[in-house]
């Protein structure tokens, strides 16, 4: 299986504009620049579209782990913060942080820390960073 995502840049890196769109045609054109990398502006930013995609890979994988131990969640809520920092010459993305709230009936603390722990280790987004990940769990 594969999906595709497409990016367009004009010009130089601090005046340049370009566009991000997925093949689902789900993002088509979204606007992004240095303004909404760095700065505050209209139109997204690739940390935040890692975190998005984070988020939502986490969110499936812990369904399935918790599936395969017999429960089924009601709701799973996850937030992926993506860490950019200045490392030398250039920048790097240097740490994820997922923040998960979660409703599972019967899920005693112990069960659903286990699930999130091995949904993190095996989320294929989660195997493709190098930068840390760290995750906050909450069970609702």
């Amino acid at each position: 299986m594969k999906r595709k995502g497409s990016a367009v840049w004009m010009g130089d890196l601090k005046t340049g504009k370009g566009t991000v769109s997925t093949q689902s045609g789900v993002l088509s054109e979204a606007q992004y620049g240095f303004n909404t990398r760095f700065e505050e502006g209209p139109g997204t930013n690739p940390e935040e579209l890692i975190g998005a995609a984070h988020a939502g890979c986490f969110s499936m994988a812990l369904s399935n782990v918790l599936g395969e131990a017999g429960m089924t969640a009601e709701r799973i809520e996850t937030t992926a913060t993506v860490s950019l920092e200045k490392q030398g010459d250039g920048f790097a993305i240097t740490a994820v942080h997922l923040d998960l709230t979660a409703s599972i009936p019967g899920a005693s603390e112990e069960s659903f820390r286990e699930a999130a722990e091995k949904a993190k280790a095996g989320c294929p987004v989660s195997k493709l960073m190098t930068a840390e990940i760290t995750m906050t769990a909450k069970l609702a």
